[in-house]
């Protein structure tokens, strides 16, 4: 069978691997740790987290949504010498500000429109038994700190999610994974074991 053409992807996001799920019918954006995508399509974005964090956001106003997929380093302050805030509150705070600019960007403009659902922050990695619980806490203070409207969260537990996410009506579905999925495992790990090799530079512009 034929796979219809991909709707055109906003400037900045084609290197997000997409695909046509002929059965959705629709097109389909998998979204690994680290990256984030913004829609004004209407197509599915999918992630798989354990210890990680998605956040689902939408402009209800203008459908625009997207999703981010982020987890903080497990790292000290000090190796970051006389920053005002740690490693792991500026990654996290990349990781939002840039998703939520970007929807904003080609949305209506205005955060108070903002939709925000969350998932993930699972105790997968047993050697790494707070790096999920530090992930929620972090996301969770975060919406409280810049007064975004949280709809629905799925977070904590033992098990990796399956994300489905629908930014033109804002739907959410979710699948814990019942078995241990070593390839969540092993994503997770590279992305922990790369942030913590690779230091954060620049600045974030808070709007």
């Amino acid at each position: 069978m034929r796979q219809p053409s991909l709707p055109r992807t906003l400037p900045g996001y084609r290197h997000i691997k997409r695909y046509w799920d002929f059965h959705n019918n629709t097109a389909v954006a998998k979204i690994l740790p680290g990256e984030y995508y913004v829609t004004r399509h209407d197509e599915i974005l999918m992630t798989v987290v354990g210890s990680c964090v998605a956040a689902c956001i939408r402009d209800s106003v203008s459908g625009i949504g997207g999703m981010n997929h982020f987890m903080l380093p497990h790292i000290s302050i000090d190796k970051w010498e006389h920053t005002r805030v740690s490693a792991a509150t500026r990654y996290g705070s990349f990781a939002m500000e840039y998703l939520i600019n970007e929807i904003l960007k080609h949305g209506s403009g205005q955060r108070k429109n903002l939709e925000v659902k969350l998932f993930g922050g699972g105790r997968i990695m047993k050697n790494l038994v707070s790096i999920g619980q530090k992930n929620i806490d972090f996301v969770k203070s975060y919406i409280q700190t810049e007064s975004l409207n949280l709809l629905a969260e799925d977070l904590g537990g033992i098990y990796p999610r399956k994300i489905l996410f629908y930014p033109i009506n804002g739907r959410v579905r979710v699948k814990k994974l019942r078995a241990m999925e070593p390839m969540v495992l092993q994503r997770e790990n590279a992305y922990r074991r790369n942030l913590e090799n690779q230091p954060i530079a620049g600045d974030v512009d808070l709007f």
